[in-house]
């Protein structure tokens, strides 16, 4: 009988000991081995995303930059800065540049090997101004197009569209983009002090702001506002099937691209996308995010 206590005991203290070991491993241990496990410790390739805001100021977005207010980024001084920029960009080192325009760039090769060829001077776009000059730096002869339609246009012009345009239009039916709401007011109150920001800060220090992790998310924290709150689900749909299917689809387009786990891919894209975009990136296991305010 006491022989039998006394293993009990043993057995006892032997679990005891067990569960005390294994609740001694930390939260940032658990956290470090789960990404040790998901990477399946192998070299993974780097993304870059370099949020933007378009040099050309297309004003296709709801919202419109006067021309008082707009950055001219080919003046003496700003070009100076551009310098700066790239050069900071540089550190960087990328191996591959994708830019927010269709699959096809040929136009842009051209652009480039005249630029090169000294038969004419960097248009007015980030794609050129930053992307062109990084390109020559690094000996690249090719550019990425990443930019996708969103599903919603396939659905549009689908051959059973005559049944699923009704639907579509309905969805989009009171989709104006001009939103009153109270949250929306403070989004314009921000976009315009965002104006006065891009005109105050250098280049350099504006890209750094506008990729902030802060300033990404409540960036993409407009789109959850306004139009979004449409009826019980339209508006919610809406954004489904367009932006965020839009940047779900330029994703797996720069998957496509990766053919090394030593590339370093630069994405040059609208600073609107870079929310998302960076934040499906930090949820896959199978890049490094590198982001803009940490490059070394």
């Amino acid at each position: 009988m006491l022989l039998k206590r006394i293993a009990i005991c043993v057995c006892l203290t032997f679990m005891i000991l067990h569960v005390s070991a294994q609740q001694q491993v930390s939260v940032k241990q658990a956290i470090s081995q789960s990404d040790s496990i998901l990477s399946g410790n192998r070299d993974l390739p780097q993304m870059l995303i370099l949020g933007s805001f378009h040099f050309a100021y297309y004003n296709l977005d709801a919202h419109k930059t006067g021309e008082d207010e707009q950055v001219d980024v080919l003046s003496v001084q700003r070009q100076k800065e551009m310098e700066e920029l790239v050069a900071y960009i540089s550190k960087y080192k990328p191996t591959k540049i994708a830019v927010e325009s269709g699959p096809i760039t040929g136009y842009l090769l051209r652009n480039y090997e005249e630029w090169i060829a000294g038969k004419r001077s960097l248009g007015r776009s980030e794609t050129e101004q930053i992307g062109f000059r990084l390109m020559r730096q690094f000996g690249m002869d090719t550019i990425y197009g990443v930019d996708a339609i969103p599903l919603m246009y396939d659905l549009y012009d689908a051959k059973d569209s005559t049944v699923l345009r009704p639907i579509l239009d309905s969805i989009y039916t009171d989709w104006d983009f001009r939103s009153d709401d109270s949250s929306s007011q403070l989004y314009t109150d921000w976009y315009n002090f965002d104006d006065q920001l891009a005109l105050q800060m250098s280049l350099k220090d504006y890209f750094i702001y506008m990729n902030d992790d802060w300033v990404l998310d409540k960036g993409y924290g407009a789109y959850l506002t306004g139009d979004f709150k449409l009826g019980s689900f339209e508006g919610a749909d809406a954004l489904a099937m367009h932006w965020y299917s839009r940047n779900l689809r330029i994703f797996r387009n720069l998957q496509e691209i990766v053919t090394s786990p030593d590339d370093r891919i630069l994405l040059i894209i609208g600073a609107g996308h870079a929310g998302i975009l960076t934040h499906l990136f930090e949820c896959s296991n199978e890049f490094e995010l590198v982001k803009v305010g940490e490059i070394k």
